[in-house]
């Protein structure tokens, strides 16, 4: 590249130069000997020897051409048999007959089409998303992006059909004509949800059909965004809204269910339980019948010595040699008055200690 800019520079410093030697010597010559003179000593060797190196430097610099590595050259050519090359010029340096041939570059990186409603994104200024008509008639906004390049040996076909004009004449307009074409199978809800990717997909296969029938290789057709008209998204909205409390009552009335189904549950396992309880305590019983009144001594509190119970009521405890009477009265037991340490007093009262509850009858109502 610098060796490019300093050959253009030199040839306009060249050029330059020399119009002004001339210019100078003519208006010199003319004041002093008239015109005639003044043109008869521009003609001298010495100036056609300028001259001629002006030429040069103009010539190598347009015979000289340098192709970077992302682009190529299409050469169109004057002593071709079509007009130009049939292939293009690599990366490199190159070189061609001066005012004979002229190499025309075109970039074969990948580029980038956009085309948004936003005004910032696309290629052209202002809003220019697709506008599209689904199935059922309705208005949709896509926004899109189309990764694509030019196929190195197609690029000069491509000089021929479209020139620099490619971009807008060809890429613009195939992507929104198909865009169109494949959205109108689809009906708008369909458009924002799974079939989505199905329309992304049907929109890829076409263009790059379509492209690589042109020179084109399609790398990727980006679906970037789908806009709906006002009312529809708005309906879009309310509908979202009903179903989510469609939902939620259902998830209640779910979480209600489950809790009552939990409550059953406990509740027949705990009777399932209790019943398996009684029927071990009912083969206990029926193996050892005084297991009841063990049961019944060993629940009563260890401090309870007296017991009030109605005259009318049976005995639960057999109490055959408890020490009381038949009329429930106890039989004192005589104990001597003993105390850890004491000695027996000859003639004391003896105290009563009862050996079994005390039955105290109470009077019939």
């Amino acid at each position: 590249m610098f060796l490019f800019q300093t050959l253009n520079i030199a040839t306009i410093i060249v050029w330059l130069a020399l119009a002004i030697m001339f210019a100078s010597t003519l208006i010199r010559k003319a004041r002093l000997d008239g015109i005639g003179s003044a043109f008869r000593e521009i003609t001298r060797w010495r100036n056609l020897g300028y001259l001629l190196l002006a030429f040069a430097f103009t010539i190598l610099a347009r015979s000289l051409v340098f192709v970077q590595p992302q682009e190529v050259g299409v050469v169109i050519s004057l002593i071709s048999a079509n007009g130009y090359r049939d292939r293009p010029l690599r990366s490199g340096l190159h070189w061609i007959p001066p005012l004979l041939e002229e190499v025309r570059i075109y970039p074969i990186s990948w580029q980038t089409y956009t085309m948004s409603h936003k005004p910032v994104e696309g290629q052209r200024t202002g809003d220019d998303a697709i506008i599209a008509r689904s199935a059922d008639g309705q208005e949709v906004a896509i926004d899109c992006s189309i990764i694509y390049q030019l196929i190195p040996d197609q690029v000069a076909r491509i000089n021929i059909e479209w020139q620099n004009r490619y971009q807008e004449d060809f890429v613009r307009a195939v992507v929104r004509g198909v865009v169109r074409s494949i959205t109108s199978n689809y009906r708008v809800e369909e458009i924002n949800s799974d079939k989505r990717q199905d329309i992304e997909r049907q929109i890829n296969d076409e263009l790059r059909t379509l492209f690589q029938e042109k020179g084109f290789a399609l790398d990727r057709f980006v679906l970037r965004n789908v806009a709906f008209s006002p009312e529809f998204a708005a309906s879009i909205e309310r509908k979202q809204i009903e179903l989510e409390g469609v939902q939620r009552s259902q998830h209640e009335a779910d979480q209600v269910r489950l809790r009552a189904q939990g409550e059953a549950d406990a509740v027949q396992l705990k009777a399932k339980a209790e019943a398996d309880a009684l029927r071990q305590i009912a083969a206990a019983l029926e193996g050892n019948p005084g297991l009841l009144s063990y049961r019944y001594i060993d629940k009563i509190a260890p401090n309870i010595r007296v017991m009030l119970l109605p005259n009318n009521s049976p005995y639960i405890l057999p109490l055959n040699d408890t020490g009381l009477a038949n009329d429930g009265t106890l039989i004192p037991t005589p104990t001597p008055m003993t105390r850890p340490g004491a000695t027996e007093i000859p003639g004391a009262v003896p105290t009563i200690t009862p050996t079994a509850p005390v039955r105290v009858t109470l009077p019939a109502n």
